[in-house]
């Protein structure tokens, strides 16, 4: 098998979701994310310093829907990476101050996350990566990820 291109990225998440307004409150008014264009067909593509669109959101099969079960297939959760633990620490205090609740953290040594779900109940991670150098690596070199615990209020008193 021949591996991707090392520069293939994952460009955007786009979900179904019940109530597009509610869902673009939180995408754009808790995460900020931007709306960069909304159909009257029932949806919205949002993005992040200028770009056409980090998230789509649609209710074109799911308007007025419900999540799905726990217990089924599925997306597991959405991960936004910020630039550094200032933008991850202000990125978690929009979630707490618009009353979101944390569901989870995790220090995995490559990197910090925070866990929540949006309104329709989809997994959102909020992480930040060290930088390479800093990554946790065995004898051989190999990455040695963790999940060992996250002072969410050391972080957040390190927000803007």
């Amino acid at each position: 098998m021949t591996p991707a291109h090392p520069a293939t990225q994952i460009g955007h998440v786009h979900l179904k979701v019940a109530d597009l307004d509610r869902a673009i409150d939180f995408y754009s008014g808790v995460l900020g994310f931007e709306v960069q264009a909304r159909l009257p067909s029932g949806a919205a593509f949002l993005g992040a310093g200028g770009y056409h669109h980090h998230i789509g959101l649609n209710t074109w099969d799911s308007k007025g829907g419900s999540p799905a079960p726990r217990g089924h297939t599925g997306l597991y959760h959405t991960a936004f990476l910020y630039p550094d633990r200032r933008q991850l620490a202000d990125a978690l205090r929009r979630v707490t101050e618009a009353g979101y609740p944390i569901e989870g953290s995790a220090d995995h040594g490559v990197s910090e996350a925070v866990y929540l779900s949006d309104p329709d109940g989809n997994g959102v991670e909020l992480y930040r990566d060290r930088p390479e150098d800093e990554w946790p690596r065995d004898q051989e070199g190999n990455i040695q990820m963790s999940n060992g615990p996250l002072d969410l209020e050391k972080l957040l008193s390190e927000a803007p």
